[in-house]
């Protein structure tokens, strides 16, 4: 009596593990928004925005581009720290904030300062999701979004 009882509990396992973050769940569903670049007053300007993610699956930002600066950077801050990363993850159902104080763009190597009120076309590439291009609104130096970030 003990062996069936065991062999349906050990399959009723088995069904609820192959249901957890399988190919299943669907690809990741990005957007992003709350999007900002403060008006650079150096060679160097930071960005900042929010990747959403709708799907079922968990995504990664691996690299940036955009035809204002030579170079564009992912960085992550921790404990005060800001250091360069070759990505950061976008977890399923979740969503990858990138703001003053934490994890962040770094545009270097400016081509041109883009002023208050223009828009910087950037490209958000994924590790798995499709390029997804992005218009950046130029805020004040001094910007601070009502939302936090």
């Amino acid at each position: 009596m003990r062996r069936p009882a065991a062999a349906a509990l050990l399959t009723a396992g088995a069904l609820v593990l192959a249901g957890c973050g399988g190919a299943d769940d669907g690809p990741a569903e990005l957007s992003v928004g709350s999007a900002y670049m403060p008006q650079p007053v150096s060679d160097m300007a930071a960005g900042f925005l929010t990747i959403t993610n709708d799907g079922g699956s968990a995504d990664r930002l691996t690299s940036v581009g955009s035809d204002v600066a030579g170079q564009v950077t992912v960085h992550e801050t921790v404990d005060g720290a800001m250091r360069e990363v070759e990505a950061l993850d976008i977890p399923a159902h979740g969503s990858l904030v990138l703001e003053s104080g934490g994890n962040h763009l770094m545009f270097e190597q400016l081509k041109r300062k883009p002023k208050q009120g223009q828009k910087v076309s950037v490209e958000l590439r994924f590790a798995e999701s499709d390029p997804v291009t992005v218009e950046i609104p130029v805020k004040p130096a001094t910007y601070t979004p009502k939302t936090g970030h």
